[in-house]
């Protein structure tokens, strides 16, 4: 039983979020059907991007603009199950302040 994709948010965020996911190396992109890309409620945050390292497999990429922190991500499966984290462990969840420190300032 195939469960309808809820609707996405569109709209531009209120407030900076406190974290933000971000892709690590162990991303596959789930063979093609990342569960991470549909339970994420913001529209185009997460995508697929090809792997230079793996040209067979995808991975996902998390637009930073974009992200509200929510942690759908890591924390649902397909059919509402419950995950402890990606299958794979390949989301992390930085606090802005480290992201930035990391990454370069966002320009909000």
């Amino acid at each position: 039983m195939a469960t309808k994709e809820k609707a996405k948010r569109n709209v531009q965020r209120k407030r900076k979020p406190k974290i933000l996911a971000v892709i690590n190396d162990a991303c596959t992109g789930c063979g093609g059907s990342p569960i991470c890309v549909t339970e994420c409620p913001v529209d185009l945050c997460m995508y697929e991007v090809e792997n230079p390292d793996a040209p067979a497999f995808n991975r996902v990429h998390v637009d930073p603009l974009l992200c509200i922190g929510c942690k759908k991500c890591i924390t649902k499966g397909p059919m509402d199950t419950l995950l402890e984290g990606c299958p794979w462990d390949a989301i992390d969840m930085l606090p802005l302040d480290a992201y930035e420190a990391e990454f370069g300032t966002l320009p909000y």
